[in-house]
């Protein structure tokens, strides 16, 4: 098994974090990984993007053209990266603030509500782990509880205590991810 993924949204939300907690994950059972973050001097509201490869097998680069999966948060993200998914892979795209959709016929493309839920629901902190369960709900690389073992690796031991509402926060998004077209 090998997962070439790309998560790509606005600094602040979460994308290099939920990319860290992937390759924890995977680390927990024995997979290869790679994690190459990418982001401009703004961080914080500027686009920031994570390339995460999850392997059985050793990985000869960590630098992709075309990936397997792609998950963008924000217009600009969809506008450079829908191209470069590779035919038959899957993209998932959160829906806030977008004015243009997918339009690509050969891949697998999933919608998630998953601002508007974090925001309507007071959790906007675990916007990153909504989105993080919807990707699991369709594409299970990594298993539950090496994510929990992650984000307790990721995670700051004085936020441990925010790993329960995190857990939560994964099984809402294996709930609101859905088919688009």
């Amino acid at each position: 098994m090998k997962e070439e993924i790309l998560i790509s949204g606005f600094g602040g939300q979460g994308v290099l974090s939920m990319g860290k907690i992937l390759v924890y994950s995977g680390m927990m059972q024995g997979q290869e990984i790679s994690w190459l973050p990418s982001y401009g001097p703004e961080q914080r509201g500027g686009t920031a993007n994570v390339t995460v490869i999850l392997s059985d097998e050793r990985i000869s680069s960590p630098i992709l053209h075309n990936y397997d999966t792609v998950i963008v948060l924000n217009q600009p993200s969809l506008d450079k990266f829908e191209s470069k998914v590779k035919p038959g892979g899957t993209l998932i795209f959160d829906s806030n603030g977008f004015k243009k959709f997918p339009t690509r016929t050969d891949i697998n493309v999933y919608r998630i509500d998953a601002t508007e839920y974090a925001y309507a629901h007071d959790s906007s902190k675990t916007l990153n782990m909504i989105i993080l369960g919807g990707f699991l709900k369709i594409r299970p690389v990594v298993k539950i509880e090496n994510v929990l073992k992650g984000l307790k690796k990721s995670l700051p031991e004085r936020h441990h205590h925010l790993i329960p509402q995190n857990e939560e926060a994964i099984k809402v998004g294996m709930s609101l991810i859905q088919k688009y077209n």
